[in-house]
């Protein structure tokens, strides 16, 4: 027992791993390196006729306790918060050989599912952006129109809008993946 609740309730009852100003932005969150890394996709544009949607690395992370949730039962619980790191194709040779390499980091964003917050968006899931072109990430963002991502998510995500399905950690945890 802690402070006359269990542990367990104590968990559920924990603040999310985000936190909101007055205004309704999101703040930055902090830390996000040290939580569970779950893939690097990137699409870059000498693959896609020099016009990829998203030419970066996007390196991806979700919070620990989400992560904790999501092994347990194969679903985001509600305050699930995931961060993506956008990272500009840098070289594209190395003494091993050809690829493509991590360049400098350009970008921020989060993804948050909140059924109190976000009930109005498909899913729950809201998406923030901190990226400002050519300097370090804002401190705060406002929810990105429902349209900007939503759509491209609800339509083609494997798992309940995320792209669980380019993220070989969160196929590997999930229950009955036998991984």
């Amino acid at each position: 027992m802690w402070g006359g609740m269990s542990i367990a309730h104590a968990e559920m009852k924990a603040e999310p791993a985000y936190s909101f100003n007055d205004d309704g932005t999101l703040v930055k969150p902090e830390g996000y390196r040290e939580w569970i890394y779950v893939g690097t996709p990137v699409t870059p544009n000498d693959m896609n006729n020099g016009k990829a949607a998203f030419p970066e690395f996007h390196n991806v992370y979700i919070h620990p306790k989400n992560f904790k949730k999501w092994k347990k039962t194969g679903a985001f619980p509600n305050g699930t918060i995931l961060i993506k790191e956008l990272v500009s194709v840098g070289s594209k040779s190395a003494p091993s050989g050809n690829g493509y390499f991590m360049g400098d980091f350009i970008g921020l964003e989060a993804t948050i599912k909140d059924s109190t917050r976000f009930k109005g968006e498909p899913g729950n899931w809201a998406y923030f952006s901190f990226t400002r072109e050519g300097k370090a990430p804002a401190t705060k963002a406002k929810a990105m129109p429902t349209d900007k991502c939503n759509f491209c998510h609800q339509g083609f995500a494997k798992d309940d809008w995320v792209f669980t399905q380019y993220y070989p950690i969160l196929r590997a945890a999930k229950p009955g993946n036998g991984r």
